[in-house]
């Protein structure tokens, strides 16, 4: 059984076709990386995977599981959870404090506006293990606003990784991030288990190499490379459109 498959998707503004009958067969355990260049539709297809925008054609499937009219709110709590390109947290919280309103939103907790977070220990310390695993543990009470963009972007990582998903999909985790920063965050996702699939946006190809297994390369919506690092790279296709010569 297939982790993510994507079969036939399909998406249109008016007469823009943004995603062209895309298909993707992700193995569990997998790391996988979808590249492209600027407006290649790799961001509004994790929009689709996650339920944020719906397709005008074809189907998602999660863990065998048709998801393709499920509800995005539904969507990790049958084991999917993202990171989006542009970090939106909470400044004025506490790191821990924004990892535990990730997990609030999964629990029925989130429908009591007056819940009192530190008689939560359960969601506490589920938070705090979360945080452990990006190594942020150390400064959890720490105000996000006095953190560094590369620890913005790990606090938002495990925020995802506190729900326990099966797919994490990683929109640009890279992105804006020193060179110091991006090597504490890649082996910040270089150590997350095998149980959970990843599957990973990038921009800037040479950045994420080391952690794809396989590669899809999307262009004009449309999937026109796809295999090993090695079969992506040299692919004269990839030269012509991403690589530009």
């Amino acid at each position: 059984m297939s982790a993510l498959t994507v079969s036939g998707l399909r998406k249109s503004f008016g007469g823009l076709h943004v995603t062209r009958d895309v298909n993707l067969d992700i193995q569990p355990g997998e790391r996988r990386l979808i590249i492209g260049p600027n407006g290649a539709g790799k961001t509004t297809l994790f929009n689709l995977i996650t339920g944020e925008i719906t397709p005008d054609a074809g189907s998602i499937q999660l863990l065998g599981t048709d998801i393709t009219r499920v509800p995005s709110r539904r969507r990790p709590h049958l084991g999917m959870a993202r990171t989006y390109q542009i970090i939106t947290l909470f400044p004025k919280d506490s790191i821990l404090h924004n990892v535990s309103l990730a997990l609030v939103g999964l629990s029925p907790l989130r429908w009591n506006c007056f819940i009192d977070m530190k008689r939560q220990g359960h969601i506490v310390e589920h938070a705090r293990a979360a945080l452990k695993q990006v190594g942020l543990d150390q400064i959890a009470e720490r105000p996000l606003a006095q953190t560094s963009y590369g620890e913005r972007r790990r606090v938002e990582i495990a925020m995802a990784l506190a729900q326990r998903p099966k797919v994490l999909l990683l929109d640009e985790p890279f992105a804006g991030l020193s060179i110091d920063e991006r090597r504490d965050v890649h082996q910040c996702l270089m150590a997350i288990p095998r149980d959970v699939t990843m599957v990973m946006i990038e921009h800037n190809m040479d950045v994420a190499l080391e952690f794809a297994e396989r590669i899809t390369l999307l262009h004009f919506g449309e999937v026109i490379v796809e295999g090993t690092r090695s079969e992506v790279v040299d692919d004269p296709r990839t030269r012509e459109v991403y690589l530009g010569h």
